[in-house]
């Protein structure tokens, strides 16, 4: 009997030791399911429910205003600006990590989500395009190609930024054609009937420099093409045996706006913050000189423009009231809240909107939510919470238990927890009688 009283006994405790460590194993698992959790809804589920709320604004079609015939075929375009990929220099590894990450997830959500036909990015695809080397430049398009990667039935067009080829006194034909052979270097994407006109908006100084000049003969010949094409039922003698394009009024894609003093005029939550808004634009480093503005709005008559390089968002009307969109940056790097532009495309009529990724604040608002959670939950597991609350929950239903008391501040004589109670006596005219409590 004693052999089996001392069996039992040691089973018993080998069980009661055991019971921690399971507790334990519990806990560091039901921890490691919400750190899982909450990566995968800022990483992942965050991005889908955010651009979930997208959609392609309505656009207007002869049918729809009652007219005959079959329907205008309808473009959807994606436009984003400035992404700005880190190079080798500024970028340090963990914002290339998390920014980059950002935007891969954000594109490739829009792109499932979204489905566009053709996404267009307005420059400044690289930051540090202007100064890197051959090997430098050869690792970010491969980031990028990585980040944007898309279907073969989805076409990608980009425009050259201040970031890609530098600025006039920066870049050289080495430059551009580096940038144009990862890039179609068309200036003229026509589909489904649509017009667009892509402008190396950095080449328009206007000091009849080598590129400036091949760039302003090339936009010129592009206009001829064009206006040909608008007016060939009323003088097709005048085109001669040009390739003729479709008769629609192009759209204007560019990096840098077309000339505005500032962004006072801009508004929404993405345009820029009230201390920049006043801040004149300098010519041809901030917007296009006048000049060229005047240019392109005359050479090509376009019906919409749109253009990146402020990294907020503002809407101008130009000349006969030619709309103007500026595109805010689609990186958190450059913004808070970054957005892109969904537009419906028809050879005639056009409709935007606008959709916002998720904010970085809100992002980095739950990891600390999250953090601070898990904190908590392990001083509760650890018995330092839950000691001190029972500790503070006894003493005062001790002190309530107790007729005529009141509760002074901590006293340490006896000890550092030790709550020292006042006890008034009814008799003692006034006075106070301490006692103190075990």
């Amino acid at each position: 009997m004693a052999a089996e009283d001392t069996a039992s006994t040691r089973l018993g405790a080998g069980r009661q030791h055991l019971r921690p460590l399971k507790r334990r194993g519990l806990v560091l698992l039901r921890l490691t399911a919400i750190v899982f959790a909450v990566l995968v809804f800022c990483e992942f589920l965050i991005y889908y429910l955010v651009i979930f709320r997208c959609s392609w604004p309505a656009v207007k079609t002869p049918v729809d205003a009652g007219g005959l015939g079959t329907p205008e075929p309808v473009l959807r375009a994606m436009f984003l600006a400035d992404t700005h990929l880190l190079g080798a220099v500024r970028g340090h590894w963990l914002d290339k990590l998390r920014r980059e990450w950002q935007m891969e997830r954000a594109f490739q959500t829009a792109l499932w989500l979204l489905q566009p036909e053709v996404v267009f990015i307005l420059g400044d695809v690289f930051d540090e395009g202007k100064w890197s080397s051959s090997q430098a430049w050869a690792d970010d398009v491969g980031r990028f190609w990585k980040i944007f990667r898309h279907p073969p039935h989805v076409q990608l067009r980009a425009v050259a930024g201040n970031h890609d080829i530098g600025f006039h006194y920066q870049m050289n034909t080495y430059k551009i054609k580096r940038f144009e052979k990862v890039f179609n270097p068309e200036r003229l994407f026509s589909w489904k009937g649509i017009n667009f006109v892509m402008v190396n908006s950095v080449a328009l100084e206007g000091d009849s420099c080598d590129i400036c000049s091949g760039a302003e003969a090339e936009l010129l010949e592009l206009s001829h093409r064009l206006n040909c094409s608008r007016e060939q039922e009323h003088r097709p003698q005048e085109c001669g045996d040009r390739q003729r394009l479709p008769a629609s009024a192009p759209i204007l894609l560019q990096h840098f706006p077309l000339y505005r003093r500032n962004d006072a005029n801009c508004s929404g939550e993405d345009a820029a913050p009230p201390d920049e808004k006043y801040t004149p634009f300098k010519e041809r480093y901030d917007a296009l000189s006048q000049e060229a503005s005047r240019k392109l709005l005359w050479w090509l008559r376009p019906r919409l423009v749109l253009s990146g390089h402020t990294h907020s968002a503002c809407e101008v009307l130009h000349g006969a009231g030619v709309l103007e969109v500026s595109v805010p940056s689609f990186s958190w790097r450059n913004r808070n809240n970054p957005s892109f532009i969904m537009g419906s495309v028809t050879a005639t009529e056009y409709a935007l909107a606008k959709c916002y990724l998720p904010c970085e604040d809100m992002v980095l608002t739950t990891y600390c939510t999250a953090a601070g959670g898990l904190v908590l939950l392990t001083l509760v597991h650890a018995g330092l919470v839950a000691s001190s609350f029972h500790f503070g929950w006894n003493m005062l239903r001790k002190f309530k238990t107790t007729p005529g008391t009141s509760l002074e501040p901590l006293s340490f004589s006896h000890s550092l927890f030790t709550m020292r109670p006042v006890v008034k006596d009814s008799h003692s005219q006034g006075t106070e009688i301490y006692r103190d409590f075990p």
